[in-house]
């Protein structure tokens, strides 16, 4: 029997979709990514926003066409399963199981059913299958949000915050690190807040200290970290690291402190404003990224000028804009959705544009500088490597460095490059 899963969505989603892999693989199902010599697949899934959702559909319908052909089994997880299991049962039949992430545990015996096959209820226990790049990968630390944003969809779908074990944590990232991966990205709805569902406390810098001396590892990156949670002593100990990396994933979500908090954000203009200085009074090298949403309910022009505004003051080195999208079960979803469509996707060109032009005058800075590269490809049209610089996170937003080699080089090795030029939101170097 051969099996192959469809992982959309998020970094976290797809850490799922590789303890799925672990799971199939020890049960001894063969592993393939040719869905057409696949007799099951299983369609992870996001559900997250309304364009996630319509990705999902187009893809469990596309993967239903081939049952016309050589699949037997179509499965369905994820957010979206979570999300709408009864609904999705009665209007996709062609679907043979939909499994919630909360019947993750029993997804083993849930299997045996469909494929005919023994699995162990094993989900989270064996080994993960790395399904992208063998030097990198996630690693997440809990799952869950203890945040209530009156936009966000998660706490209904992935439930409270619930941290795993340290001990557990630093075992998966030794036994990765023994497996030849090099850069580990630590994820969560909520990283700064790890461990805060035990004692009401962030652990997330004792996680760091303990990950920072395993050796081989040699990038340690957090994604996701909450301003307000965001304690100088954390600030100190990413400073203070060997391998963590000063790169700082802030998702502030708006400028104005009226729809600030209307969102239910725990934080204001002013506050995070102040934490973007202390980061830089203590890291003056680090990167910044934050995400913002154009069009919530009752944005007026004025408070978008807010966000345009902290945006040329912040000067992020990186930044994604989206717009609204209104989520039943939600605090916002019943508020008057009133910004019309097209006038969200002008407010978030009108960012993206001053974005555009910070962050290329940003990456100018670099000109002339030595940066370390984790090489990842070559290119067969110019011949030269790709990679990413320590200022570019692995999920594909902050762009990449083309590169002239002094010597040849295998993918997952660490070299050394002077930028020479830029070339759009991506750099152009040479290997020194």
């Amino acid at each position: 029997m051969k099996a192959g899963i469809i992982s959309l969505g998020c970094a976290k989603n797809l850490v799922d979709t590789e303890n799925m892999l672990g799971l199939l693989k020890y049960a001894g199902i063969e592993i393939t990514t040719d869905r057409n010599e696949a007799d099951v697949i299983i369609v992870n899934t996001c559900g997250f926003i309304e364009s996630a959702k319509s990705e999902a559909i187009e893809t469990i319908l596309d993967v239903a066409d081939l049952k016309q052909k050589n699949l037997k089994k179509l499965i369905v997880t994820g957010c979206l399963a979570q999300r709408y299991k009864p609904q999705l049962m009665e209007e996709m039949p062609e679907v043979d199981c939909f499994v919630a992430i909360e019947e993750y545990r029993q997804l083993g015996a849930i299997l045996s059913q469909q494929l005919g096959v023994k699995i162990p209820n094993d989900y989270g226990l064996v080994p993960r299958v790395l399904s992208g790049k063998p030097w990198m990968a996630y690693l997440a630390i809990s799952d869950g949000c203890l945040n209530r944003c009156a936009f966000c969809a998660i706490p209904l779908i992935r439930g409270n915050l619930k941290s795993r074990d340290m001990d557990e944590v630093v075992k998966e990232a030794e036994r990765l690190v023994s497996e030849g991966v090099r850069e580990i990205t630590l994820v969560a709805q909520d990283c700064t807040r790890y461990m805060f569902d035990v004692d009401h406390r962030s652990h997330l810098s004792e996680l760091l200290k303990r990950l920072d001396v395993i050796e081989g590892l040699h990038w340690i990156r957090i994604l996701y970290m909450y301003p307000d949670e965001m304690e100088d002593g954390l600030i100190e100990t990413i400073a203070s690291c060997r391998h963590v990396l000063p790169y700082f994933d802030i998702p502030t979500q708006h400028g104005s402190n009226a729809v600030l908090k209307r969102m239910r954000r725990r934080t204001t203009r002013e506050e995070i404003l102040a934490r973007v200085e202390k980061i830089r009074s203590i890291l003056p090298q680090a990167v910044l990224r934050t995400t913002l949403i154009t069009g919530f309910p009752g944005e007026t022009q004025q408070e978008h000028e807010e966000t345009v505004s902290l945006v040329k003051a912040i000067r992020w080195n990186h930044l994604g804009a989206f717009t609204y999208s209104r989520e039943e079960g939600t605090a916002a979803y019943d508020m008057d959705d009133n910004v019309p469509q097209e006038e969200k996707e002008r407010r978030r060109a009108e960012i993206m544009a001053v974005q555009d032009e910070i962050a290329r005058s940003i990456l100018m800075e670099q000109i002339g500088r030595e940066c370390e590269v984790i090489v990842e490809r070559t290119d067969p049209l110019t011949h030269m490597y790709v990679g990413r610089t320590w200022m570019q996170a692995p999920d594909n937003v902050d762009g990449v460095i083309r590169f002239h080699p002094m010597k040849e080089h295998t993918a997952g090795e660490f070299v050394t490059v002077r930028v020479t030029k830029v070339s759009g939101q991506n750099l152009i170097g040479e290997e020194l």
